[in-house]
């Protein structure tokens, strides 16, 4: 795992989701010395293994765990970042689940979950960093979302949903900031290796999801953060040719409007 050394400017780095895949990779990417790097998650175990890989690289690293999804838990996470550390330098909001399924057949409980987990939390968090990071005219939030909020599909109905209602929060925030020193962005992955295919296919009701066998390695992503870091733009697709992502519904929706519910259907 590479680690990015071209910043000596000492930064304090929140990322969610931070136990494995995406924010795992992107806090060994970012990790170097001087830095402090604060890994979210709920597993302890793993964060533990990440807090260590982190510090073996010269950064500073803190575990806050915490189940976002829950408000009490969200609540009591900010406040501990706020006593500990101020407000972060850079938020990588990450946390996010997935589920695969027809979605009469999707339990409320995860539609639920999925939605305080990866837009209630991530209103939180923006709602109260933003203007701290507004008054000191510095900042950049970068938000994971997936090339499927432009490529909605069935089986993943809300989880597409979702991602679209990131694309264009983060679109609209940044062109709120536009000249304030202070920056939003949001990656698009396609496909990516990590443990959120097991754990779809473990939720209740779920399935496999359709395109893991051309997922790419998480840090692949978090190169793209790093870069993004050091150059803010609003947008980057990984890999980087699904760009044509954004024309896909409305050049060929109709393909998957045949095509889909047979690959449910075998799924």
């Amino acid at each position: 795992m590479k680690t990015e050394n071209k910043n000596t400017t000492k930064k304090t780095i929140l990322i969610t989701g931070a136990s494995s895949g995406i924010g795992r990779a992107t806090a060994l990417r970012l990790a170097q010395p001087g830095h402090i790097v604060l890994l979210n998650g709920r597993n302890i175990a793993k964060l533990e293994a990440v807090q260590a890989e982190v510090q073996t690289q010269g950064a500073e690293a803190h575990i806050l765990q915490a189940d976002l999804s829950e408000p009490p838990a969200r609540e009591k996470f900010i406040r501990e970042i706020d006593t500990l550390f101020g407000c972060p330098d850079i938020i990588v909001i990450n946390a996010g689940m997935g589920w695969f399924g027809y979605f009469h057949k999707m339990p409320l409980e995860i539609a639920g979950a999925m939605h305080r987990l990866m837009i209630d939390a991530l209103i939180a968090i923006d709602s109260h960093y933003l203007p701290k990071m507004l008054e000191r005219k510095s900042g950049h939030i970068i938000h994971i979302g997936s090339v499927v909020g432009g490529m909605p599909n069935n089986g993943i109905a809300i989880y597409s949903a979702i991602k679209a209602y990131m694309d264009n929060f983060c679109t609209s925030v940044y062109r709120e900031l536009k000249g304030s020193g202070v920056h939003i962005s949001i990656v698009r992955p396609g496909p990516i290796k990590s443990e959120f295919f097991e754990h779809a296919r473990a939720q209740e009701k779920g399935g496999a999801i359709p395109g893991e066998s051309m997922a790419v390695s998480p840090d692949r992503v978090a190169k793209v953060i790093a870069q993004l870091i050091r150059h803010p733009r609003r947008v980057c697709y990984v890999p980087g040719y699904y760009w044509f992502s954004k024309f896909w519904e409305p050049f060929m929706g109709w393909f998957v409007d045949l095509l889909g519910p047979i690959l449910l259907k075998n799924s």
